[in-house]
């Protein structure tokens, strides 16, 4: 094995154990494909094979360096390189599309309706807040006190729309924690989709909001005050549908913890918007390959600085396998 990768190899697991650099000890690495399928699932979230297909899709969006020096992993600027690429339009249009046909649609509602028997819906649609640190208090155009949310944590409010199988067709992680989800989806790009096509005379297309979302002929929400029998059945079939999106949202943040609220993204509002679409693309390509997380025997110590390792990696691999 090179001597770069063994101090490559060092250097990660230096970082995963946050040793001191004086309290550093030789190690043999392998290389890091060497270790079980399931080890390197648990490590880094993808399978090897999706790991290098992901390499490969990277490669032409990241900018190459002949070698990385010392013994550390360049860590805050291989995290810039490989979200900045990962956040490439030609990417995340690829791997995080809303739909754009009628027959896209008609796909999505099929689905929907073969597992819930809910006619029309493509989509469930929902908010979640991803905590950061609170961000300079003098800017004048984004300061700290509009990303104080409602629970009185600084946060970004993450639009996400997702389907039957909880693959993500839409994120917007633009916005700060004190904006409102119907404010969010009024300013959306996805609002206006969905109005046109109805307004084009094609109804029957549908995403499903809890009741902080406006009624609309394209966005059900639950009955309020339901007083008969058919409408808490359809409350009951809405909820059950709906969870759909709640689940993505539990998966997303199980699958890169570094999103839980416990663990806080350490970045400025712009950048952890970036590191929340990299974990989006991430997720989508993890459910279009079937990457089962096996929380069984998982680490519960994943944190940011697991994440900034896993993506990392990919960065070296790159260098190694150029």
């Amino acid at each position: 094995m090179m001597n770069e990768e063994v101090e490559i190899l060092a250097a990660i697991e230096n970082m995963e154990n946050n040793v001191q650099e004086h309290q550093r000890e030789v190690h043999t690495y392998r290389n890091g494909f060497d270790v079980s399928d399931n080890k390197f699932i648990k490590t880094y979230r993808l399978t090897k094979e999706l790991t290098r297909e992901l390499i490969n899709i990277i490669r032409p969006f990241v900018v190459q360096r002949q070698r990385m020096s010392g013994l550390t992993v360049e860590e805050k600027r291989c995290v810039e390189e490989i979200t900045t690429a990962l956040n490439h339009p030609e990417l995340l249009q690829r791997y995080v599309k809303f739909p754009e046909t009628l027959n896209e649609m008609n796909s999505l509602r099929m689905r929907f309706h073969r597992i819930y028997g809910m006619p029309g819906i493509i989509g469930c649609i929902d908010c979640t807040h991803i905590a950061i640190v609170p961000p300079k208090t003098n800017d004048p155009v984004h300061p700290e006190r509009i990303y104080v949310n409602r629970k009185n944590y600084h946060s970004l409010n993450v639009q996400l729309v997702c389907d039957e199988r909880m693959k993500i067709l839409h994120v917007n992680p633009r916005f700060p924690g004190s904006s409102h989800d119907s404010h969010i989806w009024n300013n959306s790009n996805i609002e206006p989709v969905l109005r046109n096509i109805h307004e084009r005379g094609n109804g029957g297309y549908f995403l499903l909001g809890d009741s902080g979302y406006p009624l609309r002929p394209w966005l059900l929400t639950p009955v309020a005050n339901a007083e008969t029998e058919e409408e808490e059945a359809y409350n009951e079939v809405h909820r059950r549908a709906r969870s759909t999106i709640e689940r993505c949202n539990g998966l997303l943040k199980m699958r890169f913890r570094c999103l839980l609220k416990h663990r806080v993204l350490h970045y400025a509002p712009n950048k952890a918007s970036k590191i929340i679409n990299a974990c989006v693309l991430l997720h989508n390509m993890c459910i279009d390959n079937n990457v089962e997380l096996n929380l069984e025997g998982m680490k519960l110590t994943w944190t940011l600085k697991m994440t900034l390792i896993m993506i990392s990696i990919l960065k070296t691999l790159i260098i190694i396998f150029n």
